[in-house]
């Protein structure tokens, strides 16, 4: 079964290149295409889609606003964030929304193909040089300590999985961290899925900001001191 995608951009010749692009392959399908965050939302409630490839400057409701309205609603579709990086300082805000990953909107094909297939199949896109760069570049927003409540929250973590969590942060692989950690893959992946159930996070998405909120991790990518 084809993965159902919509486009939701307010530049219609960024739509066509996506589309002409995801058309091409076997297993996508283009269902829908909106210029803005509120007609994305209005063709949602008839239309079924799995992956929403979200620009995050529009007109009358940004991607921010839209994706936490998407993603609030039940069985909702995985939102993935294009932005143009450099001059869009909201990316960082549509993860916290709920967003599924975020990519660059010159990335190669290849790859934005291979971001909405993981997304799809439930896991989080986090490249780990991306994440770092936006990361640093938007970590003046976030608390310097973070806030007490989520702290708190780190407090159910045995110091194992909060190694495991400060690599996830640093955008690592399950493959990676094992070989960090002198661990299984498969032991990873459990320590991973008890930090979302611990946690209630969604996705890794989720683990990378709270652990940046929380100031388990600081601007760099590397452990807070």
């Amino acid at each position: 079964m084809s993965i159902r995608v919509m486009l939701v951009d307010d530049q219609v010749l960024l739509r066509t290149g996506f589309r002409m692009v995801l058309a091409a392959q076997p297993d996508m399908e283009v269902v829908a295409e909106a210029g803005d965050g509120a007609e994305a939302i209005d063709i949602l409630r008839s239309t079924a889609v799995d992956v929403v490839l979200m620009d995050v400057r529009m007109p009358r409701l940004d991607g921010v606003e839209a994706t936490r309205r998407i993603c609030a609603e039940p069985d909702a579709p995985k939102v993935l964030i294009l932005t143009t990086f450099d001059l869009d300082e909201y990316a960082f805000s549509g993860l916290k929304a709920g967003a599924s990953g975020f990519m660059l909107k010159d990335v190669p094909p290849a790859e934005l193909l291979g971001a909405i297939r993981s997304v799809h199949s439930g896991d989080a896109v986090v490249a780990p040089s991306t994440t770092r760069r936006l990361l640093d570049r938007f970590s003046p927003m976030l608390p310097s300590s973070g806030s007490e409540p989520r702290n708190k929250e780190l407090e159910r973590l045995t110091e194992r999985e909060r190694e495991v969590m400060m690599l996830v942060a640093q955008g690592l692989s399950n493959g990676e961290i094992a070989g960090r950690l002198v661990l299984s893959e498969a032991t990873v992946k459990t320590h991973v899925g008890r930090i979302l159930t611990k946690l209630n996070l969604r996705d890794r998405v989720q683990v990378v900001v709270l652990a940046y909120e929380s100031g388990l991790v600081r601007a760099g990518g590397g452990p807070a001191s």
